[in-house]
């Protein structure tokens, strides 16, 4: 199989002017069959044209299979963030087959994402903020928000 493979690189570099010249003009001697060009028998050529396209049928899909995980996660951080909508990311999620999630490593991410906005959402993530926060700021931004109001409203009413 190498010396098939390095047979055919040559032949193909030759084919480009690149390299042999005179004496595989002599070899080639006119053939017209496309095999004999590449120095392999029929069977062979034909196996060989099975598996290049056989493996440019799996890049493509893999290929893919990529750009609609890429979309997918586009359209989820669109959905998180509210952002409009994309008809090309949805297209490649289509021509994906509609069977694509996000890569594994990335949703391990959005999950702990998710995990931690639960958190700051429920009850103690709320009771936990207050404790980080220092009762007497607060207790100062309280008393000079009602000294601010006080004294507007007595500036305004003269009753008072």
């Amino acid at each position: 199989m190498a010396f098939l493979m390095k047979t055919m690189i040559s032949n193909q570099v030759k084919n480009l002017g690149l390299g042999g010249g005179s004496e595989e003009k002599k070899e080639e001697g006119g053939a017209s069959d496309p095999a004999a060009a590449h120095g392999m028998t029929r069977e062979e050529y034909e196996e060989y044209q099975k598996q290049v396209i056989e493996e440019k049928m799996e890049r493509d899909a893999a290929f893919t299979q990529k750009k609609a995980e890429r979309a997918c996660l586009r359209v989820h951080l669109r959905e998180k963030y509210r952002l409009p909508k994309s008809e090309m990311d949805e297209n490649q999620i289509q021509m994906a087959g509609d069977d694509v999630d996000l890569p594994e490593d990335l949703r391990k991410m959005v999950d702990e994402d998710q995990e931690e906005e639960e958190d700051k959402d429920s009850i103690l993530g709320q009771l936990q903020n207050l404790q980080n926060m220092d009762l007497d700021t607060i207790k100062e931004k309280a008393q000079a928000t009602f000294t601010e109001i006080k004294q507007t409203a007595e500036q305004k009413c003269c009753v008072m």
